[in-house]
């Protein structure tokens, strides 16, 4: 991860992806070009290292030029283009090949087809390293892509955010998402887990998903994943990882403006976990914590037993169904305690004392991440 001013940039594109991608242009061109000695464009600032790289990987005699437009505030490409430096040679009758850097609106491509429409140019050809076609708004067509790639803001080789990043060899993307705290909480039954979720998730204002919950709510509004759900639940069967993760998103995409996110319930596995990490990583963030609760296992059964005489619960009532849910737990825990331990993400709280105590403890953990 970088930063450049107030932004935070992932890695996106290797100077190794980058290369051969120019590899693969330079040779489609130099076919296409026969015998013609073209001339090559480079649209400025942007393409100075994508037209340097290319010519040096060019196997044929070609000329070399630059015109300088600008388009750009920040991270938000503009509709008004500025020509500062343009054509200051006769190209008539010429192979003309613009190297353009990215082409994401298409507002620039517009300018560049104002400047040659009055210069008698043998052929006119559009070619970019980088395109978003999510974002192109134009008609004229372009003859040679390098890559496609998401309408993201980018910087590097080349591309800058506000005059910095134009000198990395690889390109980083915009991290859009990036102050999301995203919590998995997990504690043993009866350590309170449901009371320290509703306190966390007012003060951090964060969405608290509860598998459960959301579980519930598909199947009893008969969504397609819920019914789905419910077709394995039917038959005795563990519901899919990728059906819960589906549902999850949906979740996640409801409240996309969201702070964060509590996740309660899951993951379960590893595998569970993984999928959780890369679903949150197409938005842009990671989980921040694992943050379990510790209690120690005859005070959860006091609890528990006690929480039974009035909440009528029949898995609270059983001393022995009590001690195997808590086993259950720690068994599957253990598991996932490894996993983000090994990314140093695991927390364990103490669970005992006055709700308001163990907020704060909570809190601390959570502040300082």
């Amino acid at each position: 991860m970088i930063n450049l001013h107030n932004k935070q940039f992932k890695p996106f594109i290797s100077s190794e992806e980058i290369q051969n991608a120019i590899s693969n242009m330079v040779d489609k061109i130099s076919k296409d070009t026969g015998d013609d000695i073209p001339v090559f464009v480079g649209i400025l600032n942007g393409s100075f290292m994508f037209v340097s790289d290319f010519v040096k990987k060019y196997p044929k005699p070609c000329e070399v030029t630059f015109i300088k437009l600008a388009s750009y505030e920040g991270v938000r490409s503009t509709e008004d283009i500025q020509r500062l430096i343009g054509i200051t040679q006769n190209l008539a009758g010429r192979t003309v090949v613009v190297l353009e850097d990215i082409i994401d609106t298409g507002n620039t491509l517009a300018e560049i087809h104002r400047i040659f429409k009055n210069e008698k140019v043998k052929s006119l050809k559009i070619a970019t390293l980088f395109h978003k076609p999510e974002a192109y708004k134009k008609d004229f067509k372009i003859h040679y892509i390098g890559m496609k790639i998401p309408n993201k803001f980018i910087v590097g080789y080349g591309l800058d955010y506000d005059g910095l990043g134009r000198n990395l060899p690889e390109i980083y993307q915009i991290k859009e998402t990036q102050f999301m705290t995203n919590l998995v909480l997990f504690g043993p039954p009866g350590a309170g887990k449901g009371t320290q979720a509703e306190f966390l998730k007012t003060k951090y204002n964060l969405v608290h998903i509860s598998t459960g919950d959301v579980f519930r709510f598909n199947i009893k509004n008969e969504t397609a994943l819920g019914m789905l759900a419910k077709s394995y639940m039917d038959k005795g069967e563990l519901v899919p990882d990728q059906v819960t993760i589906d549902m999850l998103e949906a979740e996640v995409e409801k409240n996309a403006s969201a702070n964060g996110f509590i996740f309660d319930g899951f993951p379960r596995t590893n595998a569970q976990a993984e999928a959780l990490d890369t679903l949150l990583e197409s938005k842009d963030s990671s989980i921040s914590a694992m943050v379990a609760l510790e209690v120690d296992d005859e005070i959860l059964v006091e609890r528990l037993v006690g929480r039974g005489k009035t909440s009528g619960r029949a898995d609270d009532a059983d001393e022995a169904i009590i001690r195997n849910r808590i086993a259950e737990y720690y068994n599957k825990t253990a598991i996932l305690k490894d996993y983000y331990s090994a990314q140093n993400k695991y927390f364990g709280v103490d669970g005992v004392g006055s709700v308001e105590d163990i907020t704060v403890r909570l809190s601390k953990v959570i502040d300082n991440l």
